[in-house]
């Protein structure tokens, strides 16, 4: 079998934009009787973005946005009019992400790719972000051609016989008379920023279920393949030890796979394809008598020389329009919070001095997984709102990039679409210290199986030093504070007092961001005037009221550079970590 890996990086194929993107050779061309040539697309991980948006990455052409539904509809059909039998999967979270995605429950999302032709779909963590029964409600017809064979029903777990699972755990395909088999799974760490989300649902290990369900399914099909929100890192090793599967799609990190990971002797396709819709696999597979003889890869950038799906523009106009300004605009209530929307979401809301985004890779300066404006500007907005010693922010992979000049009540919306509040209360110093070193060594440790999910977490009144060659509990060094009475920086003292601020949920009214706050009484809410919910983001717009976002930067400093790529893609966070131990 030969593997043929016509590969362009982002800069390369923007230049090349004809050869690339647009001449895609017809699926049936070479097919006879006992030759037959599949085609299968990937997206994922859209998190809400609609509309495309710019890349400040430096893999970019400065001014060249990228995304956007339309866009990648006009590239979905595009391949099926050389093949109608084109497949396209999707894996990764869907339903979140965004203004419109939040205020409808993913709605707006659901609309949209209900007129894609999905044939199947691997559910992301953020997709359970409005409760079981909102899952279910949208899931459990099984649309999209939904798989994940790790999500259960809570009751009845404990016992093997009466264990249930909520949707397919597998599909098999039926194309061209080619049986493809479809496992799907989940994150097994569920949303752990947001309290209830998962609640009457069981995550399982991957490595449980796969097994059995290889055994069951590999008999029956010609292609077998995993549709994995387990992320890029975990699935390339789930690809090693179990060598039955021919492909493995991706998605969680939002890492990018311009060059395709190859897994084995048998040559194992595993790719991811960023986020946002920036990105789509095609991968064309050859067979001989149903057996694999040929794969070709193709990494499509989503960008500016596609012209948008008319179709697809003109619905996501209805949908944006009940919130943007004019006369469809109205009203939207929170499901999670309860917050009631009243300000079009296209209202400038502040301006940005610098770059605001968080996505660069281990060899830049500040590489994404560390550190990134983004989450320093937010962290600063709720520090100062909440007059806290300091402030903290999951290091969520998800979000926008913002040029310098306006911000817009959407674009916070990228940033913070989880329905959160914010809060200050108190913590040890001993509390802080053990946070820094759980999570970077969740999100760094070399052992991907061991990770807690997402990169480092964001501060603002805190600075400190990473050194990931030394044992867990010595890794944040060189800890300061920054006291919010006198605006002076500290050494951390363990058995001192601090005031943090964060996100705070009224199903779990003593916990601000990660930390549990020993005495209640101490949180203390921002809310509007009547004392009603306000939503993160209005905290930021009234911070961006006196302030222009500018964040300093360099507030984690690594003390030895992050390895390099082990696939030869350029990582934001290493795919066989960084620690030592």
């Amino acid at each position: 079998m030969t593997v043929i890996l016509p590969i362009t990086t982002r800069l390369t194929s923007l230049v090349l934009a004809a050869l690339a993107c647009f001449a895609i050779p017809s699926a049936t061309a070479t097919e006879s009787n006992d030759t037959t040539t599949l085609v299968m697309m990937l997206i994922g991980d859209t998190h809400g973005h609609m509309l495309p948006r710019s890349n400040l990455r430096r893999d970019s052409l400065d001014g060249v946005k990228e995304g956007g539904y339309a866009r990648l509809m006009t590239k979905v059909k595009e391949i099926r009019q050389h093949d109608p039998e084109a497949l396209l999967f999707m894996s990764g979270d869907t339903l979140q992400g965004g203004v419109e995605a939040l205020y409808t429950k993913g709605q707006s999302a659901i609309d949209v790719f209900d007129t894609f032709g999905i044939n199947a779909f691997a559910p992301g963590n953020w997709d359970f972000l409005y409760g079981r029964e909102r899952f279910v409600e949208v899931f459990g017809a099984d649309r999209w051609g939904i798989v994940c064979a790790n999500l259960y029903y809570e009751e009845g777990f404990e016992n093997p016989e009466t264990r249930q699972r909520v949707v397919p755990p597998y599909r098999i395909l039926d194309v061209k008379g080619i049986k493809i088999g479809v496992i799907g799974m989940t994150a097994e760490r569920g949303i752990l920023a947001v309290p209830g989300a998962n609640d009457g649902f069981i995550l399982t290990k991957a490595q449980d279920e796969l097994p059995a369900l290889i055994a069951e399914l590999r008999p029956q099909v010609d292609v077998l393949m995993l549709l994995s929100e387990l992320g890029l890192a975990k699935n390339s090793l789930l690809a090693e030890r179990f060598p039955d599967f021919d492909l493995v799609f991706s998605s969680d990190m939002h890492e990018e796979v311009p060059n395709p990971i190859i897994i084995g002797d048998k040559g194992i396709i595993v790719t991811e394809m960023g986020h946002d819709g920036t990105g789509m696999i095609k991968i064309s597979l050859r067979l001989d008598d149903k057996q694999i003889v040929d794969k070709h890869y193709s990494w499509l950038d989503i960008n500016n020389l596609i012209m948008p799906d008319p179709d697809v523009v003109q619905l996501i106009k209805r949908i944006s329009a009940e919130f943007d300004k004019g006369a469809a605009f109205k009203t939207h209530i929170n499901p999670l919070s309860g917050y009631v929307l009243t300000t079009p979401a296209n209202t400038v809301v502040g301006r940005n001095a610098t770059r605001l985004y968080r996505y660069d890779f281990t060899d830049d300066p500040r590489p994404g997984v560390i550190e990134g404006a983004s989450h320093d500007f937010l962290t600063d907005a709720f520090r100062e709102r909440a007059a806290a010693d300091f402030a903290m922010i999951v290091g969520f992979r998800y979000g926008t990039h913002l040029r310098q000049g306006p911000i817009r009540l959407r674009d916070l919306y990228h940033y913070l679409p989880a329905g959160a509040q914010i809060a200050k209360g108190t913590v040890s110093g001993q509390q802080i210290k053990n946070v820094l070193e759980n999570n970077t060594d969740g999100a760094l440790n070399k052992d991907p199986f061991k990770w807690t999910g997402g990169w480092l977490f964001g501060y603002s009144g805190v600075q400190f030093d990473v050194d990931l060659t030394v044992p867990k509990g010595s890794r944040a060094q060189n800890v300061m504070i920054k006291h919010q009475a006198s605006g002076m920086w500290k050494s951390l003292e363990l058995g001192a007092s601090y005031t943090v601020a964060g996100f705070w949920f009224p199903l779990r009214p003593n916990r601000i961001g990660v930390f549990p706050i020993a005495d209640p009484s101490t949180v203390i809410r921002l809310t509007l005037p009547d004392g009603s919910p306000k939503d993160a983001t209005e905290v930021v717009v009234d911070y961006l009221q006196t302030t222009t976002a500018n964040p300093d930067m360099g507030r984690i400093r690594l003390l030895t550079p992050l390895p390099p790529p082990v696939f030869g893609n350029p990582e934001v966070q290493p795919l066989r970590g960084a620690t030592l131990e």
